[in-house]
C-alpha cells in the first residue's frame, strides 16, 4: 500500500478533546479559530439558555386561565375573553382545582334554574348549562379558593373567565324580567344603560323618546360596550329622560325596553338621619310614634335598628320600615328611607331615650330623642 493510500484511509476522531488517527508527519497547520471549538462547553451553554427561556413561560402559565370548554370526543379548549354560541346549545365548562368557586348570570340562581348544574370533582369543578337561551348571555368565571380552617380567600393566580353570547336572531337584546327600568345618574360615577346584546356583531344605537332623536356616542363621554350597554362616563342633569336602544343584525331592527334616567345629587357617605318623637311628652295609655328618616341616593339601601326603654322588658312595639323616591323639582331625585317605632299603649316604663341606628355601605349614623312622661 502506498503512502498516499495510507493517508486517505486515516480517520479523524475526537476523544477527550484530542485529535488522533494522524501520524506526526501528516499534521497540518490549524485553521484560524479552530482551537475555539469546544464541544463540551457548547453543549452546556445552550442548555442553560433554554432553561432560562422556559422559566417565564412556566410562571406565566400559572396565571393564565384555568377555565376550559369541553368539546366533543373528549377534547378540551381553553377559552378566550368572549365566546359565541347559538341559543339552544348546551355547554360544559371545567375549572382545574379541588376547591373551585363559580360566578355566572345571577338570574340563574334567582329562579333556581334546573338547566344549570355545578359539581366539584376531585381534580376540577364542572359547570353544565343545557338548552341555553338568549337570557343566559353573560359572564362565566371560576377561581380557586385557598382555605385555612374556616377562612378562605380567592387565589388570584388561578382564575378563568369568559363572556358568552348566546345568539338568537329573534332576541338581539338580552331579555329582562321587566319592560321598564330606572337608571340613576350620579355625578361622581358612570351610569350604565344595560341594553346588552346577544351577538357582538349587532349594530346598536341609543335613542331619546322625547324629543325623538338618536343620541350620538362619541366614545369619550358616551360609549357602547356589548357586555354592558351604553355607559355615560360623566352623567349630568341634561342626560335625564326616557331612552331606549335599537339593534340591527342581518334583519329587521329590534327595540329594547325603555330606561328612565333620573339624575341624583346626594353626598355619598353614612346616612344623613333625623329623628322625631310625636308626641315628645305622653300620658299613660297614649300612643306615640318615633320616626327615623334618612335622605340618600335612590339606589342605596338603608338598614335600621332601634334601642328603646322597654326593650329589655319586651314591651310590645310595632316597627314599620319603608322608602320612596321624591323629585326635588330641579331634575334631582332623592330616596327617603324611614323607620317608625310605634307604641300604642304608653306606660311610665316607656319614658326615656329612643335611639335609631341607620346603616348603609358607607357607614353608620346614630340619632336619639327623648320621650317624657307627662
Amino acid at each position: 500500500m502506498t503512502l498516499q493510500a495510507e493517508d486517505n484511509l486515516q480517520s479523524v476522531r475526537v476523544v477527550r478533546g484530542r485529535v488522533i488517527g494522524q501520524s506526526a508527519k501528516s499534521k497540518r497547520p490549524k485553521e484560524p479559530g479552530e482551537n475555539k471549538i469546544k464541544p463540551i462547553n457548547k453543549k452546556v451553554k445552550p442548555k442553560g439558555l433554554k432553561m432560562k427561556e422556559r422559566e417565564p413561560v412556566d410562571s406565566s402559565s400559572k396565571s393564565q386561565s384555568i377555565l376550559m370548554q369541553v368539546m366533543d370526543k373528549g377534547r378540551f379548549q381553553k377559552l378566550t375573553a368572549t365566546l359565541s354560541l347559538s341559543a339552544g346549545q348546551s355547554i360544559e365548562l371545567r375549572c382545574k382545582g379541588s376547591n373551585v368557586t363559580w360566578s355566572y348570570p345571577s338570574y340563574l340562581d334567582t329562579f333556581k334554574d334546573s338547566r344549570l348544574s355545578i359539581k366539584q370533582l376531585d381534580r376540577y369543578g364542572q359547570l353544565i348549562l343545557t338548552n341555553s337561551t338568549a337570557a343566559d348571555t353573560g359572564e362565566y368565571s371560576c377561581w380557586l379558593q385557598l382555605c385555612n380552617g374556616n377562612k378562605c380567600r380567592k387565589d388570584e393566580t388561578k382564575t378563568g373567565s369568559t363572556y358568552i353570547f348566546f345568539t338568537d336572531k329573534e332576541e338581539l337584546f338580552v331579555p329582562t324580567p321587566s319592560y321598564f327600568e330606572i337608571v340613576y345618574l350620579n355625578p361622581d360615577k358612570p351610569a350604565v344603560i344595560p341594553c346588552r346584546v346577544t351577538t357582538p356583531l349587532a349594530k346598536v344605537t341609543l335613542h331619546r323618546e322625547f324629543p325623538a332623536e338618536e343620541i350620538e356616542t362619541d366614545e369619550t363621554n358616551i360609549i357602547y360596550d356589548a357586555k354592558k350597554g351604553f355607559v355615560y362616563q360623566h352623567p349630568t342633569s341634561d342626560h335625564k329622560g326616557i331612552v331606549y336602544c335599537k339593534a340591527e343584525s342581518q334583519g329587521a331592527p329590534q327595540i329594547s325596553i325603555k330606561y328612565h334616567l333620573l339624575y341624583v345629587e346626594v353626598p355619598r357617605g353614612p346616612p344623613s338621619a333625623t329623628i322625631v318623637a310625636s308626641p315628645s311628652r305622653a300620658k299613660v295609655s297614649d300612643g306615640i310614634h318615633v320616626a327615623c328618616t334618612v335622605l340618600g341616593e335612590p339606589d342605596v339601601d338603608v338598614n335600621f335598628s332601634w334601642q328603646y326603654p322597654g326593650q329589655e322588658l319586651e314591651r310590645p312595639v310595632i316597627i314599620q320600615n319603608f322608602w320612596r323616591l321624591i323629585n326635588r323639582g330641579t331634575g334631582h331625585t332623592t330616596r327617603i328611607s324611614k323607620s317608625v317605632l310605634i307604641i300604642e299603649d304608653f306606660e311610665a316604663r316607656d319614658a326615656g331615650n329612643y335611639i335609631c341606628i341607620a346603616q348603609n355601605l358607607q357607614g353608620t349614623t346614630t340619632v336619639a330623642t327623648r320621650v317624657e312622661l307627662n
